[in-house]
């Protein structure tokens, strides 16, 4: 899991103990092509980095297209100028690392510019 994350453009130049710590608090995520991936107040959140696959953002305010490398979760996480994300729905069999709200609350206290990368990717 550490080299999954490292490999993501988020986490590419975490120091190994911090890697160790959030790879205990990341799972993998697999979902078939139509299937919902997160549901708008659905419980598990958290922030989600899409690996492999392609899924589309169901907002209000239309649909946004993700593929590998984007990141999607909650807007509290991502910041005010990301749509409010009502349902994300695979559209064909995606991957993705789903790591809980607490730890990513925690990497971002400790590593600030982590919030900037990730409003920078999901935005």
């Amino acid at each position: 899991m550490i080299e999954r994350l490292r490999a993501q453009p988020l986490f590419a130049d975490l120091d190994e103990e911090t890697l160790v710590r959030l790879a205990a608090e990341t799972t993998e995520l697999e979902a078939p092509a139509g299937q919902l991936l997160i549901e708008y107040r659905a419980p598990g959140s958290g922030l989600f980095v899409l690996e492999e696959g392609q899924a589309t953002v169901e907002a209000p305010d239309g649909r946004f297209e993700l593929g590998p490398g984007d990141v999607f979760g909650e807007r509290a996480l991502l910041g005010e100028n990301v749509p409010r994300a009502a349902r994300v729905r695979a559209e064909t069999d995606v991957r993705c690392l789903a790591i809980a709200r607490p730890a990513i609350d925690r990497l971002l206290a400790q590593e600030p510019r982590i919030g900037e990368r990730l409003r920078e990717l999901s935005s």
